[in-house]
């Protein structure tokens, strides 16, 4: 029995490494956090970490939608082969990295600050993923030990939902489902969690301008 489930889980692992993965990191010491990292594989799942050993590291999923977007930008910048670094004197913005992994082949890119659009574009996306956890943290953080600051924290998240900041939502729904059911929370939160979890699992179809 050992030996079989010893096999599967080495056959997840070779299954998840033969997907093509891209990695971003960024280190800002006295930022906070001062450290991210986020592992997108193409098939969706993601991975965030806030220190390079981080022993709970937070497992999200992106829709395919949103990373086939990635993806084409990662393709657009040549999987990482070319620099990306403006090399002007600019202020310390935090050393980026971008990582392409897929098979055997393994390119990176670092840089403080980039001119490439489509560098600034991918780099969004992942700052976005950083965004979109740090309020997940706040949200954990509220509902546990100040359930009177739950309602601030979910207007932040409703302001970064209206403005297209969120990436990966469906991380958010059990709490919300708990703070909309807990006699607990203030009125105005439990509605709050209440209509954010509606939005989040039923989204308004995208329009075409």
């Amino acid at each position: 029995m050992n030996a079989a489930v010893f096999f599967l889980a080495a056959a997840g692992l070779f299954a998840a490494d033969s997907i093509p993965k891209v990695l971003y990191t960024k280190s800002f010491p006295g930022s906070v956090p001062a450290y991210v990292s986020v592992e997108l594989l193409k098939n969706g799942q993601a991975i965030y970490k806030e220190a390079p050993d981080d022993q709970d590291p937070i497992s999200f999923k992106v829709s395919p939608e949103e990373t086939n977007e990635i993806f084409n930008l990662v393709d657009k910048l040549d999987r990482f082969k070319r620099p990306l670094e403006s090399n002007l004197k600019v202020a310390n913005m935090g050393m980026k990295t971008f990582r392409f992994e897929d098979g055997a082949t393994k390119n990176e890119a670092k840089f403080n600050y980039s001119l490439d659009a489509d560098a600034n574009l991918l780099l969004d996306w992942f700052e976005r993923m950083t965004e979109t956890q740090r309020l997940q943290f706040d949200l954990e953080r509220t509902a546990k030990f100040d359930r009177l600051g739950v309602n601030k924290t979910l207007l932040q998240i409703e302001a970064a939902y209206d403005r297209k900041r969120l990436i990966g939502v469906d991380r958010f729904l059990p709490l919300l489902d708990r703070v909309a059911k807990n006699d607990s929370y203030l009125h105005m939160a439990r509605e709050r969690a209440a209509a954010l979890a509606d939005a989040f699992r039923n989204p308004k179809p995208k329009t075409t301008e």
